[in-house]
């Protein structure tokens, strides 16, 4: 049993209570609506954001009523940003499925997406806790933040580890962050120890990102095509330190290929190619580790129940390991 199918099961009777809070929060009765909602259904993810809500509301004390909208919350919101991501990335898919914007077109996605944004703002009201509302609100505007970020960086060309980490920061972090950040005001506890655990998210969130990144290296089956990334002109973390750190010569000629935008398939494998022999994977590890690193430091230092401690752990190994 893998980590992440070791700490479902330690949620299972959350996850399943989440399930079903999830799909009644989309229900429509509008036919065209329900149409395109379970097909995105059809691909659902592998419900990371809901674990940590839950393991840090456990950690913090119990899983009650505002954990549960909190989460749906969360989920509802984030799949409404993939839906718009995939438009705006003209993306054809998504995890190893034809994207919303592909089988239904552009119009209709960036619409369903709103209905998803609209339905995640009126779960957030469940939980009649006016921080994880305007926290809510507040996220919105984050995941829109790093997207236009993500695409100006690409169009004008930059090439920046800190810009790289800000957009990070904006979207996959900014999302757990605000996981963990539910499941600790949920069970109550003072601001102090709030933050801790939206600490602990936010390295979570970029942790995932780094990983989700390397996989663009590799041809394994993770959804996406190998190289996806570079197609799209986003220069992620193993590329940028490559750039950044080999002789001019060979890095100049790869920095035309990106300036061109000439991603052709071999120019793409030349650049995948480049990073990896010139220490990019090896590098984005190292970042990788020693986030967790710091990340296993905060979870000790908390007081909780070791068997949550060991599950937070395990988590980040499975970030770290995890083959999709």
């Amino acid at each position: 049993m893998d980590q992440s199918s070791i700490i479902r099961n330690y949620l299972q009777d959350e996850l399943r209570k989440f399930d079903i809070l999830f799909r009644e929060s989309i229900i429509s009765s509008n036919p065209r609506i329900q149409e395109i909602v379970d097909y995105v259904f059809k691909s659902d993810g592998k419900r990371i954001r809901p674990l940590l809500v839950f393991l840090s509301a456990k950690a913090c004390g119990e899983i009650n009523d505002i954990s549960f909208h909190g989460a749906v919350t969360i989920e509802l919101l984030h799949t409404a940003s993939l839906i718009h991501d995939d438009v705006v990335d003209n993306a054809k898919l998504r995890r190893g499925r034809s994207s919303v914007n592909d089988v239904y077109d552009n119009r209709k996605s960036i619409l369903v997406g709103d209905y998803f944004l609209a339905s995640a703002l009126q779960e957030s009201a469940k939980t009649k806790n006016f921080e994880i509302i305007n926290m809510v609100s507040e996220l919105g505007k984050n995941l829109a933040e790093g997207e236009l970020n993500q695409h100006s960086l690409a169009t004008e060309v930059v090439i920046d580890e800190n810009e790289y980490f800000n957009v990070i920061d904006k979207k996959t972090a900014s999302l757990m962050s605000a996981c963990t950040k539910i499941g600790a005001i949920s069970a109550n506890v003072s601001p102090e120890l709030v933050e801790l655990f939206s600490e602990l998210g936010r390295i979570f969130g970029i942790c995932f990102q780094i990983k989700d990144d390397i996989f663009d290296y590799y041809k394994t089956d993770v959804g996406k095509p190998t190289g996806n990334d570079i197609r799209e002109g986003k220069i992620t973390l193993p590329l940028i330190y490559a750039l950044k750190n080999t002789s001019s010569d060979s890095s100049e000629e790869m920095m035309e290929i990106i300036s061109k935008g000439a991603y052709t398939p071999e120019n793409i494998e030349k650049l995948l190619q480049f990073a990896k022999d010139n220490g990019g994977i090896s590098y984005a590890y190292d970042v990788m580790d020693k986030l967790i690193n710091k990340g296993d430091e905060i979870i000790s230092n908390i007081q909780i129940d070791k068997d949550i401690e060991s599950m937070l752990i395990l988590l980040f190994s499975y970030f770290r390991e995890r083959a999709y």
